[in-house]
């Protein structure tokens, strides 16, 4: 048995066929042409079970993605993806396979705080370094669990200090460092303004929005007329994109409102005791069908 075939019979690859039974989208789905495409939809790597490991690339051609936010590692493996071996790796997969890299991601700060762990505000500084190598626009900086942001407001001074220190670096490289968290719009605008600078955004994610209770079509209109929204995770706990609380026809017309184009990245939405590559082919074919 070889690497790939291992691979799929672990994650359970059932084939198309199966697929009758699950919901029907209403439409055909129809690809737009790369020069003319407004929307890229990928999924974060650790979604599709492959975080930070070079197989997403071909987990995700199987789903039919257009790419993959890429995790850049962990503590235990000392954000491996620092090394240009890795980076050089990654790209041949991207080219072998297809798959593009949508993005760069460092979710391991949500146990190693940004806020209070030096470690963190190294590989911050080196993420740069690897979006570069790795051709990736945007940086993903995760701020849940014990980096979350919410109610600390010296937690949030550091890191505003620390992101005036790391801004001209991604400035000069072209690179965004995008903000997730709990945070409002408001809050999120509050740390843009002090830092101030062109390269700290907004990395909004419709659902942890919607799960804090705040107005996430209000939100996106506010920070998108500002041009404060880098990219965009569509996203459901336990659900199935269109099955649960957010509504996307209208998060669609929100898009269109700002005039967002970009990487529209999937995260979550697999229901409990659901096939992982079925959701996503679906998942899939359901944002097509929203953003086509």
């Amino acid at each position: 048995m070889n690497r790939r075939t291992a691979l799929w019979q672990t994650m359970g690859f059932i084939g198309l066929s199966a697929q009758a039974s699950w919901p029907q989208l209403t439409s055909k789905i129809t690809l737009q042409n790369p020069k003319d495409q407004r929307f890229y939809v990928g999924a974060c790597d650790w979604s599709i079970g492959q975080s930070s490991k070079i197989e997403a690339f071909d987990v995700a051609k199987t789903i039919g993605l257009d790419g993959i936010q890429v995790n850049m590692g962990s503590a235990k493996n000392d954000m491996h993806l620092r090394q240009k071996d890795l980076q050089k790796a990654w790209r041949a997969a991207a080219k072998r396979t297809g798959v593009r890299i949508g993005g760069l991601a460092l979710g391991e700060m949500n146990n190693v705080p940004y806020k209070s762990d030096p470690r963190a505000e190294q590989w911050v500084q080196e993420s740069v370094d690897v979006a570069r190598a790795l051709g990736a626009k945007n940086i993903l900086l995760a701020f849940f669990n014990k980096g979350d942001l919410k109610n600390d407001p010296q937690g949030t001074k550091v890191v505003i200090e620390r992101l005036k220190a790391v801004a001209p670096k991604a400035e000069k490289a072209g690179v965004v460092l995008a903000i997730e968290s709990w945070l409002s719009a408001e809050e999120h605008m509050a740390i843009i303004e002090a830092v101030a600078s062109p390269a700290v955004k907004v990395y909004y994610d419709v659902c942890n929005s919607t799960v804090m209770g705040y107005n996430i079509l209000k939100e996106i209109r506010w920070l998108g007329q500002q041009k404060q929204i880098c990219e965009f995770h569509f996203k459901e706990n336990s659900y199935l994109l269109g099955q649960g609380k957010v509504n996307y026809p209208e998060v669609r017309k929100a898009l269109d409102d700002i005039q967002y184009r970009g990487w529209v990245h999937i995260e979550g939405a697999v229901p409990e005791g659901k096939n992982l590559l079925e959701s996503y082919t679906y998942n899939n074919k359901f944002v097509r069908e929203v953003l086509g």
